[in-house]
Formats: C-alpha cells, structure tokens, sequence
C-alpha cells in the first residue's frame, strides 16, 4: 500500500515537473521570437480590410525617406513609392497618408500593429518574411550587390585594373566587415552566403534607423567598406557617389514588392489586381524610368539645396517665410504649402484672372496692402500675402477658436474670398451643421454653393462661388504640408542664408 501511494506521488510530481519544464521552454521561446521575430497580427484586434479603408477614407502607407521612395524636391512630393502609391490610392477612391518609417527594422511590426495598411519601400521578398505578412505580385525584380570603394587613384585606371583591385568573387568576403540592418534581406543572404562558402563573413549590424542610403553614402566617405543594396537603389546611388563599385551580385534576381497585412486579403486582392494592370501601361514605365534610369535628374535632385535627402531647404525663399510665418503664428512649412499651390515659388507666375507673384495677389488687393502686384519683389509680395492671412486670420479668430479649424477657414478666404465661406458658414447654420467646423459641415456647404437652391438661398450674399475649387485648396495645403513636416528638418536659420546663393 505504502509502495502503490510512493509510487502515486512520484508519478504526479514527474507530471508537474514536466509541465514547468514545458512552460518554460514555451515562454523562453516566446521570448526569443518576440526579440527577433515580427509580431503577427493580434486576433483580438479587429480587421481593417479594404472595406473599412474605402469606409475610413484613407490609406495608410509605410515608406522610408530615401531617394527612390519619397522625399521633397523644390516643394515637389516625389519618390517611385510615393508616386506608385498616391496612384493606388486614388484608383480606391481615397486619399493617401504617408507615415515615414523611423526604424526599418520595425516595419512589419507597425504593418501588423494596424499603424499602417501596406508597406512600401523597395521590400525584398523572403521566405521568413512571407510567415508575417503577404507580398503584393512584385513592381520589379532586382539583385543584391556588394557596395564598395574604387580603389585611390581609380580616376586614371582602366576598367582590368580596377577590376584587379575589388572583390569580384564572394569567397573574398571571407573575414570582411560588412555593415546592414539586422531586420534586412542582406543580413539573412549574408548569413546564408556565409554558410555557403563555409567560412565566416563577419555582418556587423547597422542601426535600425539607419537607412541603406546612408550606408551607402558611408562607404562612399570612407566611414566603412562595405555594405550591401538592392541593385536599383546602388545604381541609381552610384550617380551621387562616383567612387564606389556596385557591379559584384551577391544573390540571384529578387521579387520587390508591397507588403500588407495576413487578414487583409480583400487589400491584397485589389492591390495585384491593379498592379497587373498597371506594370502594362505607359505611367508605369515612365515612373520606373524617372526614378532608376534617368541618372542625369537623380544627380541634379541630390546636388540640389532643395531636396530633402540632401538638404533641409524647400526653396530659396524661406528665410522670408520662416520671418512671415512668425507673424501669422503658423509653422512656416505651412506658409511654403500655400505659397506652392499659389505660384510653384515663381515670382513670375501670372493667373488668368490677373494675379501675379509668390502670393498670387490680384493688383486690387495688392494696392490695399501697398504694393504694386506686378512690380513687386517676392519679398513685398510674401510681406502682403501674410498681411491678407493675417487679417483673415484676425477675422475669424472671433468665431473659430480651435487653431487647426481656422486655419482651414483662414486658407479657403485666401482663394476664395472671405465673403463665400461668410455664406457657407451661413448655410451651416440654416441647416443645423456646426459653422465652426470645416470638414462635412462649412466646407460640404462651399460645395453647395455651385448648386441654384443654395447660391439663391435668402441667407447668400455673394450668389455663385465654383465651390470645388476652394475646398479642394484647403485639402491640397494641408496634404502638402503634411508631407513637408514628414521629411523637412528644421535647420538654423543663419544657416539658410548660405544656400540663397547658391543655384536653386
């Protein structure tokens, strides 16, 4: 009896102990995903599929700041990724919302977190990759390649020799130092062409923030030797940095593509359907071209002062805007959003309704402001155009307190004039919308303005306003300038005053 109880209690207490074991070695392993590994979508969480983005009204893209993704040329949005997505998205009826990635290593985990719908930004496709999220059908196919230095002096050799002096053959990797983000498509191919040569590559990693482009601007200053891109990216970088070498393929031709979440399929499926269609027509190509074959334009967009990736200027004109902008209280990139839509920072541009400069005044409002619209320096005419905006500003500040709604109200007066949206506010009121609100409320009733019961309405004073044109004005700046804050460092403003000089 004593022995069958002995042995009883033995068997419950292995029981146990394996049990403990098993959790154990479970949440160890948790662990080790959690640190290494991508999150997978929560099921807890409720899917966002394309129904509730066309609801949302609104796509949620995840890129980098580089030079084939996105970035600000001359107050320009530009970027393959950028352009490619801002297409999509209006294929889905919706607008587009840029979130730039600040650690690429952290993609995946914000794609499946639901801080964004679809990734964008020259992803290779991998087999660890497709266990976290599904590849769109791909944009293109491209190689990795090893990036590395011309030997000194190469300016006056010959091809053989300098051929004589670089790793052209991979074994040569062996003990090299070679600099990549961990979360990367290199680092797993270097892991791999490691083991496939038997010998160790030795893969220091880069930092997650740490984009390939600077890595790659890394080995061109000597700063490192080597570092690893996809071939696109490396070919169209060797135009801003002559001196390294890009011609050593370490893999076989990979898929590029967009990544979306596992519980979006109905995304996907729209996403492949347009893409099929797409990589037939002529915009496709004529991106493709723009951005990875046009070596001329990518030199002169990264020599200029007013690119993003290079600079922190949106044009030669912000010095006077940042002044400007301190008067009317605003962020002066969202003074260099207005002054983009009205005049592209042309001081010559002329409207066919007669306005002229920067600001686009019409000579009748110039006079107000002192200024002769037509001999004016774009420095007078910034001065009266933040005048206008000022007293518009000062005007509406007796109706709409919140800051971010009277800035809408503040930019649709400047195009339209401020006696329409006086009428549209009016109109809001009549039908029980709420006057101090833009979006669904004054700015549904601008749109209404074009239509006869509302321009006749007893409560218009100013009849007829083309009311799509303001609303869409307000929306456009408000884009831009979110674009602007995304990528557009603020820099010391005695430093602006070097680059003014310079050429634009």
């Amino acid at each position: 009896m004593r022995y069958s109880n002995l042995k009883m209690k033995l068997t419950a207490f292995a029981f146990l102990l394996l049990i403990v074991i098993q959790v154990k070695f479970c949440s160890e392993g948790l662990s080790r995903i959690g640190k290494s590994a991508p999150a997978a979508p929560d099921s807890q969480t409720a899917v966002i599929d394309l129904k509730e983005i066309k609801k949302r009204g609104k796509l949620i893209a995840l890129t980098d700041n580089s030079s084939t993704s996105y970035f600000v040329y001359k107050g320009e949005l530009m970027g393959y990724e950028y352009e490619m997505l801002n297409s999509f998205a209006k294929h889905l009826g919706v607008e587009l919302q840029i979130v730039v990635a600040k650690n690429m290593d952290r993609v995946f985990d914000q794609l499946n977190n639901q801080e964004a719908d679809v990734v964008a930004a020259n992803l290779t496709v991998t087999a660890e990759r497709l266990g976290y999220v599904n590849f769109s059908e791909p944009l293109l196919q491209t190689r990795q390649v090893l990036i590395q230095r011309k030997p000194r002096g190469w300016e006056q050799m010959n091809p053989e020799q300098i051929d004589k002096k670089l790793i052209r053959n991979v074994n040569d990797l062996v003990g090299k130092k070679i600099y990549v983000r961990k979360g990367s498509s290199f680092y797993s191919r270097l892991q791999n062409l490691s083991e496939e040569i038997g010998k160790e590559i030795e893969i220091i990693e880069a930092r997650g923030e740490q984009e390939t482009e600077e890595l790659i601007q890394m080995v061109a200053a000597g700063e490192i030797e080597f570092t690893v891109a996809d071939e696109n990216v490396a070919m169209l970088n060797k135009t801003y940095y002559p001196n390294i070498d890009v011609k050593t393929a370490i893999s076989f031709p990979q898929k590029i593509s967009w990544a979306v979440r596992k519980d979006s399929p109905e995304l996907l499926s729209a996403l492949n359907t347009w893409l099929n269609k797409k990589k037939n027509s002529a915009e496709f190509s004529f991106l493709y071209s723009k951005y990875f074959r046009s070596p001329k334009h990518a030199e002169e967009r990264m020599e200029s002062l007013f690119c993003s990736l290079s600079g922190s200027r949106i044009s030669c004109y912000d010095e006077f805007m940042k002044t400007c902008s301190r008067k009317l209280g605003w962020d002066w990139k969202l003074l260099a959003s207005v002054v983009y839509q009205e005049s592209r920072f042309d001081p010559d541009a002329l409207s066919w309704a007669g306005a002229y400069g920067l600001m686009q005044m019409i000579p009748a409002a110039s006079v107000r402001y002192g200024i002769d619209s037509i001999s004016a320096t774009p420095e007078q005419s910034l001065r009266a155009g933040t005048a206008y905006l000022k007293n518009l500003d000062n005007y509406w500040r007796d109706y709409i307190f919140d800051k971010q709604e009277r800035t809408k109200f503040v930019l649709a007066s400047y195009n339209v004039g401020l006696g329409h949206i006086i009428d549209a506010r009016n109109l809001a009121i009549k039908y029980n919308k709420n006057p101090n609100e833009w979006e669904d409320n004054v700015g549904f009733f601008i749109l209404m303005k074009s239509k006869p019961r509302y321009y006749n309405d007893p409560v218009v004073k100013f009849g007829y306003c083309r009311g799509q044109e303001p609303y869409r004005y307000v929306k456009e700046i408000l884009n831009r300038y979110a674009h602007y804050r995304n990528v557009i460092k603020d820099i010391p403003e005695q430093e602006l005053a070097i680059g003014n000089e310079k050429k634009i």
